[in-house]
């Protein structure tokens, strides 16, 4: 009935109480008693508030797509604010007067949206797909800076962007695309799984041909070493057989030397038993026969000494005329005989 009034803010609402027209107060959480008739309230939140958005865009090839996405912003400076949009409260100090309390997020929301258009229209579909993170850090600094939103005293606190969408039908092309080069990409794998098998079965049989090859490359060096091992046996073999031959030829040469040399002694020795059986006998043919026989029949039996007889009367038949022998006489030399 006094038009007395109690006004009580809360710790995130900045009041300004206005006294015919006057600023009387101004704070965050303010609380008083105001005169109704003469007081205007104006009301304005300090508090962050969460706006989300959800946009429709066309890219650079003409693709619809859709963002989707929240924006956090607070009111850094009422008092400018206050000045540029209506936030005073009715006579219940509770509702406000007008709709500019509610226009602010979409006036917003409108600054976002100008600003995502631009950056989305330069993208091609594909990119604008995967750009979200490199979307959102160009547009955000864009609203930092943006003379809008600094002569209306906003801050922006955060903008993310959770999704961004093609159309249902360019979707599913993107996904029967994607489909394809995932179902290409399988069958590549499943070549190149095969190739790769087939290229370790090769490399396993060249593995094998190689150690076939260098087995039998060992096994030829064996034969060949073995050959010439026995070349080599029978080489020494043949030079020590020729060393024997060469040591018989000469044993044989020495023994040949030995012969020779034995011969020519015998010879000489046979020449000279010959020489003094030659003189022996020269020097006996000078002797006179006749002293041989007196020599042999000093000391003879008488019967060598008549076979003496007979054998001169036999050598000298040819002087004797006649001669007789009587049987007495036979009979004699026969009986001692």
């Amino acid at each position: 009935m006094l038009n007395i009034g109690y006004f009580k803010a809360d710790p995130t609402t900045f009041v300004v109480q206005y006294h015919k027209g006057k600023i009387k107060r101004q704070g965050v959480g303010l609380s008083f008693f105001y005169f109704a008739p003469a007081t205007s309230l104006v009301a304005i939140p300090m508090a962050s508030q969460d706006v989300p958005f959800m946009l429709k865009e066309t890219t650079a090839d003409f693709q619809e797509v859709t963002i989707q996405g929240q924006l956090v912003f607070r009111i850094a400076d009422a008092v400018k604010l206050a000045g540029m949009m209506n936030f005073a409260l009715a006579n219940n100090a509770k509702d406000y007067t007008g709709k500019d309390p509610e226009k602010l997020p979409n006036r917003i929301l409108n600054l976002v949206q100008v600003l995502m258009r631009a950056e989305i229209q330069q993208l091609p579909l594909r990119n604008a797909l995967t750009a979200s993170r490199t979307l959102m850090n160009n547009v955000r600094e864009q609203l930092k800076t943006s003379e809008v939103l600094i002569s209306l005293g906003i801050e922006v606190v955060d903008l993310a962007i959770q999704a961004i969408r093609p159309a249902p039908e360019t979707s599913r092309a993107l996904e029967a695309a994607v489909r394809e080069a995932l179902l290409k990409e399988a069958d590549e794998a499943t070549y190149a799984r095969r190739n790769a098998a087939i290229e370790q079965e090769r490399a396993i049989k060249e593995n094998e041909l190689r150690t076939e090859l260098a087995v039998e490359t060992k096994k030829r060096e064996l034969r060949e070493n073995q050959v010439e091992a026995d070349r080599a046996v029978k080489e020494k073999e043949r030079l020590i057989h020729k060393e024997d031959m060469e040591a018989q030829v000469a044993l044989e040469a020495k023994r040949q030397e030995l012969v020779d040399l034995a011969t020519a002694n015998e010879r000489k020795q046979g020449e000279a038993k010959a020489y003094g059986l030659e003189k022996m006998m020269d020097a006996l043919n000078k002797i006179d026969p006749k002293l041989f026989e007196a020599i042999a029949a000093s000391g003879t039996d008488p019967e060598l000494v008549i076979a003496q007889a007979f054998k001169s009367l036999a050598a000298n038949s040819g002087k004797i005329g006649q001669l007789n022998i009587t049987p007495d006489l036979l009979g004699s030399l026969l009986q001692r005989s």
